[in-house]
């Protein structure tokens, strides 16, 4: 397979973002750029617009997206193809297990805390995942990303309760 054919069959991993594009997705991926000065690798974000007429991916989910064949419009060039991981349910790969939290650079299980909670007793601060009601029941009351959003342009007087910002 030549590099021109491998790079058109590219499956890249980002996190959804606030788009404004009807039928579409606004994925930001995450790069490392190489810096010829430092010789050191730095983060650089990337912005692409992916075709998801269903609206299967919301704000925060990380979801998985290939280059289209034939371009769309001029911004949206890549298709979503689903959702990896909703907003706040990581799975480990290697693993498989559900991750918690993030602690000082290394990954909390779901599994572990339970067993901690089993030695030491319940904490009041825990938050129990098994009796969370699941992601979409604050639509309408805190969670508006399934409403048609639009770009916020300037601070007016009138309420703009779906804008975005620029």
């Amino acid at each position: 397979m030549s590099l021109v054919g491998a790079t058109k069959s590219l499956l890249l991993l980002g996190r959804c973002a606030p788009s404004v594009k009807q039928n579409a997705s606004k994925i930001v991926v995450k790069k490392l750029e190489l810096d010829q000065n430092l010789l050191m690798y730095f983060h650089k974000d990337e912005v692409y617009y992916a075709h998801d007429p269903e609206q299967q991916c919301k704000t925060g989910d990380v979801v998985l997206i290939q280059e289209l064949s034939e371009k769309l419009t001029t911004h949206i060039t890549h298709q979503v193809l689903k959702v990896v991981y909703p907003l706040g349910d990581v799975t480990d790969p290697i693993s498989n297990k559900k991750v918690a939290t993030l602690r000082s650079g290394t990954v909390a299980y779901r599994d572990d805390l339970e067993e901690i909670d089993n030695l030491y007793g319940l904490t009041k601060k825990r938050f129990n995942y098994v009796n969370a009601p699941k992601r979409g029941w604050q639509e309408d009351k805190k969670d508006f990303s399934h409403k048609k959003s639009y770009i916020k342009y300037h601070e007016s007087e009138e309420e703009q309760p779906y804008s975005v910002p620029r």
